[in-house]
């Protein structure tokens, strides 16, 4: 372990203990320093570590304070490392959305309040809408999937998710495009989820949503990460 890990762990350790709380104000970088029984380089440069990591926040002018540390902040960079990954790692990153997003969808299916359903049954019918334009049905069907996931009211779950879904998102871009009857499979998939959700069966609700990810489980294991990730770099250079 580096010094520099050193000194983060120190300051990590701070925050846990509850010394610094959320929203706490942390003292001039010399004091702190001093506390820590660090050389003010190595203090400058934990900080710098733990903003880049959302645990502090340097406001200009007035310091640096411990974040709220809320799951959004924490556990935002899920999202860059996913973009990351690519062949057989990427499969596993499909594997785990499958263990986690039917369980998610059985959660949201137990809580799920009359306002939040409505929301679901509103990306649904525009995903009915938009059955012939790729782009519009697939940011539908991935806000379709964050109402749902919302609806579970566990801000840990919905951020990790969130962080793992973006690329299999681009995946059903490319299947839409490559598979004529995507459009009225997806839709499909996704009715019975919410007819699940509506009726308030976690078990159907777990099953719909199992089904559903497997389908793009099983396109990528098909067509393998190379062919996805030419087609995905040929769809943003559009």
């Amino acid at each position: 372990m580096s010094l520099t890990d050193k000194a983060i762990d120190r300051i990590r350790e701070l925050i846990r203990s509850g010394e610094l709380s959320p929203g706490a104000k942390l003292p001039p970088e010399q004091q702190l320093a001093a506390d820590l029984g660090l050389s003010r380089n190595l203090t400058r440069e934990a900080v710098k570590a733990l903003v880049v990591s959302n645990v502090l926040e340097i406001r200009r002018g007035d310091g640096t304070y411990v974040t709220s540390l809320e799951p959004e902040l924490l556990l935002s960079g899920v999202g860059s490392a996913v973009e990351l990954l690519r062949g057989d790692t990427l499969l596993e990153l499909t594997e785990v959305r499958r263990l986690f997003e039917p369980v998610a969808t059985a959660l949201a299916a137990t809580r799920i309040s009359a306002a939040e359903l409505a929301e679901v049954e509103r990306h649904l019918d525009a995903m009915r809408a938009a059955r012939d334009d790729v782009g519009r049905l697939n940011e539908h069907d991935a806000a379709f999937h964050r109402a749902v996931i919302a609806a579970t009211g566990n801000a840990t779950l919905a951020t990790l998710l969130e962080g793992i879904s973006s690329r299999t998102v681009r995946a059903r871009i490319w299947r839409g495009l490559v598979d004529e009857n995507a459009s009225a499979r997806t839709v499909a998939e996704h009715e019975a989820i919410y007819q699940a959700l509506a009726d308030g069966d976690a078990a159907l609700a777990q099953a719909a949503a199992l089904m559903h990810v497997t389908t793009t489980e099983r396109w990528l294991r098909e067509h393998g990460d190379r062919e996805h990730h030419g087609s995905t770099r040929r769809l943003t250079e559009k």
